[in-house]
């Protein structure tokens, strides 16, 4: 037994003197668009980091330029048994390749399944990272499918993170997870923002965009989809021309062609209007928010959005819905409104006011500044981050030692 007390001590050391290895999953490629930060993190912080999602180029191109491993494993993002109990098997295979100490699991189907492999595993510590609960805009047999899947992520994993406060509370009140598992680290984010990227700063783009000096422009950056609210804002923004002829709405993002996409009529619409400047997917947004008076994300659904601490740190106010996450993302009335979703009506009366307010938005762009800056830095943010996760392989090895010295 002592003999046995002694090789385990030894195995325990060797352990703590590697780098442990942290395996980091998402379902689709475009989501590695918000994990550069979070994986560069990590790494620096002493973890071996290996990136698992669908093929893509993004997952490429994230993975070598953050400098990390990268798995591709296809998942689909709907509903598909047999190609997910492939994805399974995969991730099963790949967790015991690896042994990783701990893995952090995101996106609904990556949730699930990385989660549910983990645990067949036995990895250590097992994270489930929620960004947001898509079955907030489904209803029926589908909202039942999307809730298992949830909560059996969660029964999986040994801790919930989630975005953001309304996200934990939305959490524990769907009977998500216990509420002792749902954490919510600092004032919520799960990346930060890096302040000395998003700035305010001279606009070099209007010109390029085809934008007047004196037009003022209603901005949105992301996906655009119907869960963002994009049908809800083209709907407002015809009101809004209608009232300040000058008015612009950019959109820098792109058409997803995911469960909630835009209709082709939409699409048609947003493409042809004179007023709508459409740039497509862009490698660098910030150049973009300079461009911008406010942002409007009139979004259905949020874990905690991104595009609003970018749009804060750049210094222009944020128009947002009282949705789960993204109510947590603006100081009401200080750094920005919010408006009940699905009323294009309140987009337009809050737009309107801003536009026609320049020292209100100026005095609410410098409060976003501040209070993001706060809160929100990105070395900040990451860096509980990785201390959370360092204190979690550290419990449990020495929970190991001690039972192996028992």
């Amino acid at each position: 037994m002592q003999e046995f007390a002694s090789f385990s001590a030894h195995a325990s050391l060797q352990r703590t003197i590697e780098p442990p290895t942290l395996i980091l999953g998402v379902t689709h490629s475009q989501t590695c668009l918000v994990l550069g930060a979070r994986l560069r993190s990590l790494r620096r912080a002493g973890f071996r980091v290996v990136l698992i999602s669908s093929p893509g180029e993004l997952l490429d191109r994230t993975a070598a330029r953050e400098g990390v491993e990268r798995i591709a494993i296809p998942m689909r993002r709907g509903i598909a048994p047999l190609a997910d109990l492939i994805a399974l098997i995969r991730l099963w295979r790949l967790l015991g390749k690896y042994c990783p100490q701990l893995v952090e699991f995101s996106t609904p189907k990556a949730g699930l399944l990385g989660t549910l492999a983990a645990w067949f595993r036995g990895v250590p510590c097992r994270v489930y990272m929620l960004r947001g609960l898509k079955l907030q805009r489904s209803a029926g047999f589908k909202r039942q499918v999307l809730l298992a899947a949830e909560r059996l992520a969660a029964a999986c994993a040994d801790v919930v993170l989630c975005n953001s406060e309304s996200l934990r509370t939305e959490a524990t009140a769907l009977r998500v997870a216990p509420a002792a598992k749902l954490h919510v680290l600092g004032e919520g984010s799960s990346n930060g923002v890096d302040m000395r990227r998003f700035s305010p700063g001279p606009c070099n783009l209007r010109k390029a965009l085809g934008i007047s000096a004196n037009s003022p422009v209603v901005g949105f950056v992301g996906r655009l989809t119907c869960d963002k609210g994009l049908p809800e804002l083209i709907q407002a923004f015809a009101a809004i021309q209608r009232a300040e002829p000058a008015a612009r709405l950019l959109l820098v993002g792109w058409f997803d062609a995911a469960e909630d996409a835009l209709n082709a009529d939409l699409r048609d619409e947003i493409r042809c209007h004179s007023g709508i400047i459409c740039t497509g997917f862009v490698n660098d947004t910030a150049p973009y928010y300079r461009v911008m008076d406010l942002l409007v994300l009139p979004t259905w659904r949020e874990g905690f959005p991104n595009v609003v601490l970018e749009a804060a740190a750049t210094g222009i106010p944020v128009v947002t819905t009282e949705c789960t996450g993204a109510r947590d993302s603006v100081v009401p009335e200080v750094t920005g409104s919010l408006i009940p979703p699905g009323y294009p009506d309140a987009i337009v009366e809050a737009v309107l006011k801003m536009i026609r307010d320049p020292e209100r938005r100026k005095r609410m762009g410098e409060a976003a500044r501040a209070w993001v800056l706060e809160h929100y830095v990105e070395d900040r943010v990451l860096g509980l981050t990785a201390d959370y996760y360092r204190s979690l392989i550290e419990s449990v090895r020495e929970t190991g030692l001690q039972r192996a010295l028992e």
